[in-house]
């Protein structure tokens, strides 16, 4: 069996990083023999809006269940525990068009629950394992994927629009990420949104050190998606941002 490959989107919120995570779902669910798996590790849950999914229950629901039923001074058996656990995240699992989509969701209680964050994340990354591909849509940052989901990808993905408020916010992550400590990562790039032409991409160029996996125009299709609240999955197959799309996708290997 080949190995899940993990691809992981970050970037200041706005620049678009979400429409990017689905139109990826797109094209990666088009491949009948790729099982893939969309985590929304966003607390905004923007990836299943975008996807047009119904999230019955997120993680974090189950983990504040789990937290109550402690609280409670209900007996926890660990394995017992575990078994249950992996069975109330498979039963979270919502179903897409070719795909299956995990909610994170917004941890809403503070306070530490190591144990349980733990064997959270453990249960995830044993899921993550019986995908082929597995997409992280995920907060500004890079420490949360890390604390919530799991700490090794093969692709981070920063995107950014051209402001150079988000092309800093992507250098910080970069620089973040860089020490292994945040997140460990096998490749690392840069994806430009709302470019208006090559010399505008040129010029960004010169202000990162990241490698630019390709860059995409102001898209006015997109734009009114959004605007209706329609599903990104639906963008037609002719749309040259779905081009662009599938281009940073083989790039990175992750589609032929």
């Amino acid at each position: 069996m080949l190995k899940t490959k993990i691809v992981a989107l970050c970037g200041k919120g706005g620049v678009g990083k979400t429409s990017i995570a689905a139109l990826m779902v797109k094209l990666l669910s088009q491949k009948n023999n790729r099982k893939i798996l969309a985590i929304d590790a966003d607390p905004a849950m923007g990836l299943a809006t975008a996807l047009g999914i119904t999230v019955r229950k997120t993680v974090d629901d189950i983990r504040k269940d789990l937290i109550a039923r402690i609280q409670n001074g209900r007996p926890q058996d660990k394995q017992e525990t575990a078994r249950q656990l992996d069975y109330e995240i498979f039963e979270a699992l919502a179903s897409g068009d070719g795909y299956a989509l995990l909610a994170i969701g917004r941890p809403e209680d503070e306070g530490c629950f190591c144990r349980v964050n733990s064997l959270l994340k453990d249960i995830i990354v044993d899921l993550a394992g019986k995908f082929d591909i597995v997409l992280i849509d995920g907060e500004a940052g890079v420490e949360q994927i890390n604390r919530r989901v799991m700490k090794t990808v093969d692709h981070l993905v920063l995107v950014s629009d051209t402001s150079a408020k988000g092309i800093g916010v992507a250098n910080t992550i970069a620089l973040v990420a860089g020490d292994k400590k945040a997140v460990d990562f096998h490749s690392i790039g840069l994806v430009l949104n709302r470019v208006r032409n090559g010399a505008e991409a040129h010029e960004i160029s010169t202000r990162t050190e990241l490698e630019i996996y390709g860059w995409l125009g102001d898209d006015e299709a997109i734009r009114d998606f959004d605007f209706r609240g329609a599903p990104l999955t639906e963008i037609p197959e002719t749309s040259p941002t779905l081009g662009i799309v599938a281009d940073i996708l083989k790039k990175m290997d992750i589609i032929e």
